[in-house]
Parts: structure tokens; C-alpha cells; sequence
């Protein structure tokens, strides 16, 4: 897991149960992306929750949930203030 301090103290991460985040304070949790079935049967993923574009088609939801993971890595978590 990769967290985060921003320079208001603040801390980001892409929220998993590696760690208790509990002990760091009060938690905000907010959703990054949506990813959802196609009518099609495909997958996407939305990142639209944190101004990102919507990713796919993909054939499986895991490969929608590792390009998300991804995204959210390159895109998100250390660039955003």
C-alpha cells in the first residue's frame, strides 16, 4: 500500500486491508471509480468520482479492477492536491 502526506498533513491512499488506517485519525472514504458490467458482458472502469476518463471494454471485471488500480496509481494518488 503507498500512502501519501500531503503538505496539509492530510493522507491519500488507495484504501485496502493491508493496514488499519484507523490509528492515522479520522477516516474519509470516498469511492475512486465505478466498475460495472456492459450490457455486452465487458467491464469498465469510471473514474469519473476523481475526474478521470472511463477505461475499457474489458473481457474480465479483474482486468477492469488492475487497469482502475493502475490509473489510480499514475493518475491520482501522488498528482492530485
Amino acid at each position: 500500500m503507498q500512502i501519501v502526506v500531503q503538505h496539509d498533513g492530510s493522507v491519500r491512499c488507495l484504501y485496502d486491508e493491508t493496514l488499519d488506517l484507523h490509528g492515522l485519525g479520522q477516516l474519509a472514504i470516498t469511492r475512486g471509480s465505478h466498475v460495472e458490467p456492459t450490457p455486452a458482458g465487458q467491464w469498465t472502469a469510471d473514474l469519473s468520482p476523481v475526474d478521470g476518463p472511463v477505461l475499457g471494454t474489458f473481457s474480465t471485471r479483474s482486468e477492469a479492477l488492475d487497469a482502475e488500480v493502475a490509473w489510480l496509481l499514475d493518475n491520482w494518488l501522488v498528482t492530485a492536491e
